[in-house]
């Protein structure tokens, strides 16, 4: 009768309520062996006296008898929460209970029963220690025991000795708790991966910190060495102090994620232009760093909110030379190894030990100049170009956990010797652009293939390994769950369940909940693969091609992009076959495709459109903060106006940083760089027998162009925005800066910017325009590419307010992209939604990486109560080999596409397979 009550509920029980607790203290009385095993009882009597001894026991219960066990003590003291109703207490339960948890064993009560007198005093011992036991457990808050299934791993190990140090206790902590164990970050990116294995939405962020690291690298060894290309005179092409200042701030303010970038010079290497008389004389040391700080208490700030465009800017060079503690180059300067990594360089007079690269410039004039250049190693060299720091604490500086990338600067040294056989490439300086540690996601998965390298978080997930295998998930930073639990082979998720289980819903269960949860089901009857197919029968092939109409009716060649229900396979056949030999015999409207064709380029190319936007950055911020004719007292002098040497070196610097980018231009609006009507310096890369990287690149000045159909004014991407912000600036961000600068040449002390606090108005990511994707023919670099475009901006000749001044493009490959067939939202413009194969009645659609722009890039999951039928390391079908399938009913060939249907889960796990 109880028990129909409790599965019927009914409010008002036709027993009395001491019925039911007398069933419930006969049903534990009843089991073969107690809540606590009988080889646990001892234990259990010596730590009666001791809660904390009491939760070892506890911790160390099986998981059934512990979760029944704790269950049952929140019952009681809920229970003991109604006791002036009740008239219960704590001790009378506990004395209740204490028997049942803690019964004896058969051999116990047949020696009690043997010799009653002696063990009478001793039995009424073991009854109070037993007592004492339970009722530790219903006056304690049991909270922190329903979570202590979760051992302590190696993320509690890290999240310990992040959370020991902070701004206030850093000075005094010995070095090695500034610095986390190297694999504490896996999966660092490396420029000789990159054209391998795709790089995943979790290491995006790394992967341009390590680009743009590169980049810097390239262009400061270019721009050191520039000299060479000019006649020798008494002045340096060096750029100035501020040009370093704000280069290290673009770096920072164009890209959220960046938290500091800084150029550190070896000591008595770096030459400036910013002092009277100070040719070929170096400082002792300089180090321009900029990091973003926390504005949410500043002044400048009335609404106290942290926009994150603050930044504080200064030289690290400019300490005294009594306080060695400020000194980078030491040793003992605390989580300097950025430093070690590059510097100081030992070349052995030798002349080739720094790679070489080629540039080949066509100026205006149409004059032709190669420049080779030392630079930093190439992809194909055995050490990489950049190198990775451990995660350090930046002690009195940003006070955060950050991940640096280091790059090296060349120069000639020593200069100006007139003896070129003596000057020899040497590392002068290291590029270090650092990153918020915690932001960076971690992968909890076991290692294996495709998951391989050094990983402190490997096998810290809490996948139930019998049933369930790990994929790790992306954006959840440097926390718990960033993964989810998918169905081993031969199992299926239960039918109640839609998706995987979530990592972060399994890291907040409660033992009860993740001993009863998150498990797979047993398939209970699987199929062998069959190896014998046939041709579609007429009915079939009809069926299939009914559902995929654009297979009956569609238009070849170009006339394919244009159709409503477009063909897949049509479409890729068309843009696939048009190459540089090909190009010509299509127009330009047919090598224009819509926008929709560049599905997802805004996410995937938006490294690259960041390269793009920091060189937009610097521009604007030099043109507004930098003032050329501003006079100085003593020796300082103001930074020279913009060169073409540096701009050609920045727009080379970001061809050379990013394999994506393909071709980089610097557009100028007319009569706004200095000395020239019309400037656009344009780089492209030069690639042999299909090769990933090149060591030449190509530079062209496209003002030398003239007529009106190929003047860069007159391109649409440069009307766009030229058009965009002819008249309103007032959307533009803003960057407030705080610089302070060396107060001589010696550097002995800082001093803070005569400007203080300062700031400048420039086009964030979203200020810049993505163009449609087209076919290059007429270019140098003829593929099929997407281009996106930033402006700069800086003031009037009166300096009275902002006016548009140029515009930054980078191109990407649109064949890199990753097509996306599966079903989406009405309003996102993607040409090829829902154009898969999968079976829609039993399963769904799910995008894979890194397929690029190719039919296939999807698998074929089965839907909620459904299940994969075959003997399979997989448990889904491949969207290529789908696609292939169908293709061969197209065709009329022999076919499996038949088989791709998931089964209803109707079948018992029990059954023999």
């Amino acid at each position: 009768m109880i028990d129909n009550c409790l599965e019927f509920y009914n409010k008002k029980l036709p027993f009395n309520i001491h019925s039911v607790a007398e069933a419930l203290l006969l049903i534990l009385d009843s089991t073969p062996e107690s809540l606590i095993p009988h080889s646990m009882q001892t234990d259990c009597f010596n730590a009666s006296a001791n809660y904390a001894e009491c939760k070892k026991i506890i911790l160390s219960l099986p998981s059934l008898n512990r979760t029944v066990f704790l269950y049952l003590c929140s019952f009681l003291q809920e229970l003991l929460s109604h006791s002036s109703e009740n008239n219960l207490d704590a001790k009378t339960i506990a004395t209740l209970f204490g028997g049942i948890f803690i019964r004896d064993s058969p051999q116990t009560k047949t020696k009690s029963q043997m010799n009653v007198s002696r063990t009478k005093s001793m039995q009424q011992t073991l009854d109070r220690k037993k007592a004492n036991f339970v009722y530790h457990f219903l006056v304690n808050d049991q909270s922190d025991l329903i979570f202590e299934w979760q051992e302590e791993d190696a993320f509690d190990e890290i999240r310990i000795k992040l959370d020991k140090v902070y701004g206030e206790n850093c000075m005094i902590q010995n070095l090695e708790n500034l610095i986390l164990p190297e694999d504490s970050v896996s999966h660092l990116p490396d420029i000789k991966d990159f054209s391998v294995n795709p790089v995943f939405p979790n290491r995006t962020a790394l992967m341009h910190l390590y680009n743009l690291a590169l980049s810097r690298s390239f262009f400061f060894s270019y721009i050191l060495q520039a000299r060479f290309i000019r006649p020798v005179i008494n002045d340096t092409y060096d750029p100035g102090m501020m040009y370093y200042f704000l280069s290290t701030l673009a770096d920072v303010a164009a890209n959220p994620y960046i938290n500091a970038s800084a150029v550190y010079f070896a000591p008595n290497m770096s030459y400036s232009s910013s002092y009277r008389g100070f040719f070929n004389k170096t400082f002792p040391k300089f180090a321009p760093r900029t990091f973003r700080e926390d504005d949410f208490n500043d002044p400048v700030h009335l609404e106290r909110i942290s926009t994150l465009n603050t930044f504080s800017v200064q030289d690290l060079g400019g300490f005294s030379s009594e306080s060695e503690s400020e000194d980078y180059t030491k040793h003992y300067k605390t989580a300097n190894e950025w430093y070690r990594f590059w510097l100081p360089d030992n070349v052995n007079q030798r002349h080739d030990t720094k790679t070489t690269y080629q540039v080949a410039i066509r100026y205006a004039n149409n004059t032709n100049e190669t420049f080779t250049f030392h630079g930093p190693p190439a992809a194909d060299e055995n050490r990489s170009p950049v190198q990775w720091t451990r995660p350090y604490f930046d002690c009195k500086r940003s006070n955060k956990w950050l991940i640096a990338a280091v790059a090296p600067v060349v120069d000639i040294f020593p200069r100006h010797t007139g003896f070129r056989h003596i000057e020899f490439p040497t590392y002068t300086a290291a590029i270090v652009l650092e990153l918020d540690f915690e932001r960076i996601d971690i992968n909890q998965c076991p290692s294996g293939p495709g998951n391989n390298g050094k990983n402190r978080f490997a096998n810290t997930s809490r996948c139930k390994i019998e049933t369930t295998e790990c994929e790790p998930l992306h954006g959840w930073g440097f926390r718990r769950g960033g993964y989810q639990c998918r169905c081993k082979p031969s199992y299926r998720l239960p039918n109640v369940v839609r998706r995987p289980f979530l990592g972060e819903i399994i890291e907040r269960a409660t033992a009860e909940q993740y001993y009863n949860m998150f498990d797979c089901v047993k398939i209970g009857w699987i199929h062998k693969v069959p190896v014998r197919w046939e041709k579609a029968t007429p009915i079939i092939k009809e069926k299939y091609l009914e559902m995929n109409y654009a297979y009956k009716n569609y238009t070849p060649g170009p006339g394919s992009i244009h159709d409503t229900h477009k063909n897949i396979d049509e479409v890729l056949k068309f843009i696939h076959g048009v190459n540089e030999n090909t190009c010509k015999n299509y127009s330009p409207e047919q090598l224009q495709l819509t926008g929709d064709f560049g599905f997802d380029a805004q996410e995937f190319f938006a490294n690259q459109a960041r390269m793009a936007t920091r060189l937009s950055n610097f521009i604007s911020a030099f043109l507004q903060i930098s003032d050329p004719k501003e006079v100085y007292s003593g020796k300082r002098v103001a930074d020279k106006p913009l060169t073409e040497d540096q701009i050609i070196a920045e727009t080379l610097a970001i061809l050379a940083g990013d394999l994506r980018i393909f071709t980089v231009g610097t557009y100028w609006d007319i009569n706004k760089f200095t000395n020239r009507t019309l400037f656009a310096p344009y780089a492209y890369k030069i690639l042999e027998n299909n090769e990933e990287t090149s060591r030449k690149f190509k530079i062209e000045d496209l003002a030398r162009l003239n007529k009106p159909s190929e003047i860069y004014t007159n391109r649409n991407f440069f009307k766009v925005l030229k058009e965009r912000w002819s008249t309103n600036f007032d959307s533009l961000e803003k960057y407030n800066i705080k610089m302070k600068i060396r107060n001589d040449e010696s550097g002995e002390n800082l001093k803070r910017y005569e400007h203080y606090p300062t700031y400048y108005k420039a086009a964030n990511l979203h200020h810049g325009d993505w163009s449609d994707p087209y076919f290059d023919c007429e270019g140098q670099v003829k593929k099929w590419v997407i281009t996106y475009s930033s402006p700069f901006f800086g003031y009037d000749s009166l300096k009275y307010k902002l006016e548009f001044k140029g515009v930054v493009s980078v191109s990407m490959d649109l064949l890199a992209l990753d097509l996306n067939q599966c079903p989406d939202k009405y309003f996102h413009p993607n040409a090829f939604r829902d154009t898969h194969k999968c079976d829609r009645q039993t399963s769904y659609c799910v995008p894979i990486l890194g397929r690029g722009y190719y039919s296939g890039g999807y698998k074929c999951e089965c839907l909620q109560g459904y299940e994969y039928p075959f003997e399979d390391p997989i448990t889904y079908y491949d969207g290529q080999v789908v696609e292939a399938e169908f293709q061969k009913i197209v065709e009329d060939k022999e076919t499996k596409y038949d088989m791709f249907h998931c089964r209803l889960a109707v079948a018992s796990s029990k059954t023999k397979v």
